[in-house]
């Protein structure tokens, strides 16, 4: 392994996931669970926002970085705009991917209400290769456990990711989230005995993911 890949290890970095990525070995990561953009210039009500939810120039070079520091023969899940799901798949499959499932979190309450009230998140489920089916598959449906969004706009459960964790790779395995925001992956793979990579390209969500992995040492 390279000095960057030993510095990156069960740390967050700040940068372009796309050029921090060109500078890991091909190879050496065992599952990517991320939470990219989904391209809806999402705000939430104090106006927070997510950087490059504007546009999708990163989308085929981020996920052609995600397959390639990806070990043969296994999984990257992650997070999409529903209504943009054809750009994503078309991404995913131009950097190598193929679709092996659909991962809808169960929210029990809405967090939108248009045509429909709103009760899930979903996620695709990506195979690079033909990784080995796990002893426990984990359940295509899992509850949401709301975080209240306290440390980012779109913050994900901690114990929502946790399922996908640990069915996809063993203890001391390698988890990458290229699009790290407050850390809620980083801190599932710690909290399940797996090692972490994070990237982020928000200097304050950087920070928020630092100081929450910080106290995960301290209270340990």
């Amino acid at each position: 392994m390279n000095r960057l890949f030993s510095q990156m290890l069960n740390g967050v970095t700040c940068g372009d996931c796309i050029d921090v990525m060109a500078h890991l070995p091909a190879r050496c990561i065992d599952f990517v669970l991320t939470d990219p953009p989904y391209l809806v210039r999402y705000h939430d009500r104090s106006g927070r926002r997510v950087i490059n939810d504007d546009n999708d120039a990163w989308l085929k070079p981020a996920f052609a970085q995600i397959h390639r520091v990806l070990k043969p023969d296994s999984l990257c899940a992650s997070f999409y705009g529903f209504d943009k799901v054809d750009i994503f798949m078309a991404a995913w499959r131009a950097a190598g991917f193929r679709p092996v499932g659909q991962i809808i979190f169960r929210k029990s309450y809405a967090s939108s209400t248009r045509h429909l009230a709103r009760h899930h998140e979903g996620a695709y489920l990506l195979a690079k290769g033909f990784p080995p089916f796990p002893d426990r598959p984990p359940p295509d449906v899992i509850d949401w456990h709301y975080s209240g969004n306290r440390l980012h706009p779109t913050q994900k459960p901690v114990q929502s990711l946790k399922p996908l964790i640990a069915a996809f790779t063993q203890p001391g395995g390698i988890v990458l989230d290229p699009f790290a925001g407050s850390g809620s992956t980083l801190v599932a793979a710690h909290e399940l005995g797996r090692r972490f990579i994070g990237i982020d390209l928000d200097a304050d969500h950087h920070h928020t993911a630092r100081h929450r992995l910080r106290q995960l040492t301290v209270t340990a």
